[in-house]
């Protein structure tokens, strides 16, 4: 057994605030919460032995324990994969399942549960076929129309998916999704156009499935409303993961916040949950690709500074490397040797409610923008772990305008496009308040943007900090999206429908949540989304993204670099861009820890 104290008294103090927190909030359905967890061993009571008698020979050691110890940052909101949208959430979600298809780390879609797809001449059907024998965690059969079931979940809008818009390829989905569920009969005629174009099949082709048991079920078609090459793609995310209908029933409301309902299929099996405390996920015997290595756990640590303690203290594997330790960390011997510094496919941006004053005027926000300084906010704040940008999709994701420079740090300027809005003048404006997740270090950083608007634009900022995971949910929604908050979008898959349409279309929730809609860069998006000449299809969104920046919904800030400190005994890291929890969590079964090296 892996030999160290698993808390320090930093920790524990955390952790009793958190259960003080837990304690005040409704409990999920109870676990198996002691199995598997390490336990004292006594010691051996030696019997006597005679003086002539020759030494017993030694017993081999026990084995060493293997558990990834990883600072996940808040407790998700949501960890349902036909709900869930946030970074944290997913990483929780990319342990536990496995979809259709999924990215190796060179991010190319690659097989997942199902081997192989085709998609018809004009790209309007896709066809999977799944791997036989595939199996959940708890060894019941998973077949074609497990995934027809998410599916049609993420659609219905009883779900009320961050996602549900991401289906809206298939045909008929947009219209069930908009449909009234208390008009029963609209409802049903909507949802009966979907069930009739994604569709469970024998091998046979032709018998359609009727059972969830049945393991020649393996062949799901899906028939789209438009051309849409990349739908292989989009159905391999977490929307589609095969979550138990039953699980779901039966655990009501909550079913996600306990282990006992959250049985997937993917190299993970969530063992033990503990909300804002930790989660600990254990190896999948049952998964159809490499079995993993380590047991993962996750703990809920929102200030940085506590976690790279705990970390310094051997408490934690992998960490997040934030700008505030990195100096620390460059003049040390050792811990410069364990820093992982690489790109993340993520832009940060200041975005509003854009139904609340005074930033339904785009001259405002375009105020804003050339008030910021990106530059010293780069060097002051994240001390290198990031750059300021002024357009949305980040460098190396196909799109990318790295000349884009309107709306560039000008403070005067920006005090001219303020005198053009509706307000006339800072004396004008109403009351601005900013809105984050509280911790220390995000005090530290709101008051270095309050003091930059203060000195760049004579804008008073009033700051808001609230509980983190109660933040999240506030974003969800218009009734509820903060005036001002810093939110950041990470890439689901590298593709710029994936930024532009999934994000800024008015039929997407993000944009909903902020109140942003434009028919025009909707009728483009919608024309990109279906070409099939890959070039004009580039140009299209280049096109798009143009227009987005002209209009300024949100102000561009920065691309952040993902940035951890990593044991010497982790082993088997694959990064990606796309990794947000950890390094390599889109291989996560390959990473291992060597146990000659532990402390």
């Amino acid at each position: 057994m892996r030999s160290f104290k698993h808390w320090s008294g930093i920790i524990a103090l955390v952790l009793v605030l958190s259960m003080l927190l837990t304690a005040c909030t409704p409990q999920a359905a109870p676990t198996a919460a002691a199995e598997g967890e390490p336990t004292a061993k006594p010691e051996p009571t030696a019997e006597p032995t005679k003086e002539a008698e020759p030494e017993a020979e030694p017993t081999a050691a026990e084995p060493v324990e293997k558990v990834l110890r990883i600072n996940e940052g808040s407790y998700p909101d949501i960890i349902d994969p036909q709900r869930s949208s946030y970074v944290g959430e997913i990483g929780h979600l990319q342990l536990i399942y496995e979809g259709l298809t999924t990215f190796d780390t060179d991010l190319e879609t690659v097989p997942g549960a199902a081997e192989s797809w085709e998609y018809n001449d004009d790209a309007t059907e896709l066809t999977f076929t799944l791997r036989e024998g595939l199996q959940y965690s708890d060894g019941s059969p998973l077949n074609a129309m497990r995934f027809k079931f998410s599916i049609m979940r993420n659609i219905d809008p009883n779900t009320a998916g961050e996602y549900s818009y991401i289906t809206d390829y298939i045909l008929g989905a947009a219209e069930w999704r908009s449909s009234d569920p208390t008009d029963a009969a609209a409802y049903d005629a909507a949802k009966a156009v979907v069930d009739g174009n994604v569709q469970a099949y024998k091998m046979d082709g032709t018998t359609v499935c009727d059972s969830y048991d049945d393991t020649d079920c393996r062949i799901l078609t899906v028939k789209l409303g438009q051309p849409t090459p990349y739908m292989h793609t989009v159905l391999g995310i977490w929307v589609a993961y095969p979550a138990k209908e039953e699980n779901i029933t039966e655990g009501g409301e909550n079913w996600w916040n306990s282990s006992v309902w959250q049985i997937g299929n993917g190299p993970f099996i969530l063992k033990t949950l503990e909300p804002f405390v930790r989660a600990r996920f254990v190896p999948n015997p049952n998964y159809h690709g490499e079995k993993a290595k380590v047991d993962i756990e996750y703990s809920y640590i929102i200030d940085s500074a506590i976690s790279f303690q705990a970390y310094l203290n051997d408490e934690f594997d992998i960490v997040g490397l934030a700008s505030e330790d990195l100096q620390t960390v460059e003049s040390d011997p050792e811990l410069s040797e364990q820093m992982l510094i690489y790109p993340q496919a993520c832009t940060f941006a200041l975005q509003f409610n854009l139904t609340k004053e005074p930033f339904n005027d785009p001259s405002v926000r375009k105020a804003f923008s050339m008030a910021l300084d990106r530059d010293a906010y780069a060097q002051d704040v994240l001390a290198g772990l990031g750059t300021g940008t002024l357009t949305w999709i980040p460098e190396g994701i196909p799109g990318a305008n790295e000349a884009e420079d309107r709306w560039a740090f000008d403070p005067e300027a920006a005090k001219a496009e303020l005198a053009n809005s509706v307000y006339g003048s800072v004396e004008g404006l109403p009351l601005i308040t900013a809105t984050f997740g509280d911790s220390p270090r995000n005090r530290v950083r709101w008051e270095w943007m309050a003091d930059n608007f203060k000195k760049n634009l004579g804008v008073e900022i009033e700051l808001n900090p609230i509980d983190p995971t109660t933040f999240t949910s506030l974003t969800k929604d218009t009734s509820t999206m903060p005036q001002m908050i810093l939110l950041g979008w990470c890439s689901d898959y590298p593709d710029p429908q994936n930024w532009l349409s999934v994000y800024w279309s008015s039929s997407s929730e993000f944009a909903k949540s902020v109140a942003y809609a434009n028919p025009e860069l909707d009728a483009l998006l919608a024309q990109a989304d279906v070409e099939l000449d890959p070039d004009a299809r580039l140009k299209m969104y280049e096109d798009a993204q143009d227009m987005l920046i002209e209009e300024l919904p949100a102000v561009m800030f920065y691309n952040r670099v993902n940035s951890f400190l990593v044991k010497p005994w982790v082993t088997g890291i694959e990064t990606t861009p796309q990794d947000g929890v950890f390094p390599g969590q889109y291989a996560a079964n390959l990473i291992d820890i060597d146990t000659s090296l532990l402390p």
